[in-house]
């Protein structure tokens, strides 16, 4: 039988978790002021925050910063600062900002069984259309990498909940990993160490869902996909492990919730690419189709209606930025979690955000199956807070 979720070798800090762990890189892109407070909060301390490159830095010179992170994983894996855990997984309960609780399991995935290319058939799929200047940073963090630490999560379509909740029924005869709140607000999160003997149950439960999918799709990309291509790539290229690290997460967990990301574009005469992107798609437009937008700069909101060029708010909006911004150079795109983000950016001069309705996450499943995949940065699991943070970590040289 395929093992499509092993256990690993997991590190842990021994102390000070709290400042450990930090969300994922790819978090307030925009908003630099929230990644020099957690540089605050972590000081001196060892941190994850020194072991990875948040996104809000990618367009900089990241040659000494990348050198850094790779020295500074090698420091912390000769320092005294980790307890290892072997032949492991972690069933976690995480405590969102809205205090209910979302489950997940961690462990290894075969990158095999991973393809991040639209139309893929393979048991773990990218949901979205993968970035792929994003990934060139990340592959060189990784190729001098000794460790992994993920934010990677999967997503199973398991509706009768049989891979993950019954977890949390016998949660009590497992050791306690960690229990700690998270920093910034962000909720908090308690982990469990799950052995071999229950590991057969939840290989057995995902062999069972693979088997009743439509064509093999166990896993579909939740976040992180762009990390999980860069393991991918190094593996390809000999300089990586086949396995990774990751956190699977049923889609039917209740606490899981789906928000669109939104587009904020900066460098625009704001009025002209309003009146160019209803022009693109005919004119204004009143149809029962019509797709609805909220556009926001300065303190200025315009609801618009255009006529759709694609199923989903945000395949109609990207594939119009998408041209526009192939002729207009000095005009740049960021993708934003939250409408209070896009308020707050949208308030500085020549910047545009754009506000949208969403997908069901019950469409996911059945989207990628039909389509290949969404436009890039289409859904949210839940608020930017809620997202995962940075926590375990596997020695991967």
């Amino acid at each position: 039988m395929k093992e499509y979720l092993k256990p690993a070798d997991i590190l842990l800090p021994k102390r000070d978790f709290t400042e450990w762990s930090v969300i994922a890189c790819d978090q307030y892109t925009s908003q630099p002021e929230y990644w020099e407070k957690t540089e605050t909060i972590v000081g001196d301390k060892p941190s994850s925050l020194k072991i990875i490159l948040p996104e809000v830095y990618l367009e900089e010179d990241n040659s000494s910063r990348i050198s850094e992170i790779n020295g500074t994983m090698q420091k912390y894996l000769n320092s005294d600062i980790f307890d290892c855990f072997k032949n492991t997984c972690v069933y976690i309960e995480r405590t969102l900002s809205d205090s209910r609780v979302r489950r997940g399991i961690l462990g290894l995935i075969d990158l095999e069984d991973y393809s991040y290319e639209k139309g893929s058939k393979t048991a773990i799929r990218a949901t979205e259309e993968t970035v792929l200047e994003r990934i060139p940073a990340r592959v060189e963090i990784r190729k001098g990498a000794p460790m992994e630490i993920p934010h990677i999560m999967l997503l199973i379509d398991d509706h009768d909940k049989t891979v993950i909740e019954p977890l949390g029924k016998i949660k009590d005869s497992f050791d306690v990993l960690y229990d700690f709140p998270l920093m910034q607000n962000a909720g908090s999160v308690k982990g469990y160490a799950v052995g071999k003997p229950v590991l057969k149950d939840i290989q057995n439960a995902l062999e069972k869902l693979k088997d009743a999918s439509e064509d093999g799709f166990l896993f579909a990309m939740g976040d992180g996909n762009h990390s999980l291509a860069a393991a991918k790539e190094c593996y390809k290229q000999g300089a990586g492990p086949r396995y990774a690290l990751a956190e699977v997460v049923n889609i039917h967990d209740a606490s899981l919730e789906f928000e669109p990301i939104y587009r904020v574009v900066f460098g625009a005469d704001c009025e002209k690419l309003i009146n160019d992107f209803i022009e693109s798609s005919g004119g204004e437009y009143e149809g029962s189709d019509a797709q609805e937008f909220t556009c926001i700069y300065g303190n200025i909101e315009r609801k618009i209606y255009v006529k759709p060029t694609g199923k989903l708010c945000v395949a109609t909006l990207q594939k119009f930025l998408d041209e526009y911004i192939k002729k207009n150079d000095k005009i740049k795109i960021d993708y934003i979690h939250g409408e209070n983000s896009v308020y707050e950016l949208s308030k500085k001069a020549d910047t545009l955000g754009f506000i949208f309705s969403g997908m069901e996450k019950s469409e996911l499943f059945p989207a990628i199956i039909a389509d290949g995949s969404l436009p890039r940065k289409t859904f949210s699991m839940g608020h930017a807070d809620d997202k995962r943070f940075y926590l375990e970590a596997r020695k991967i040289v």
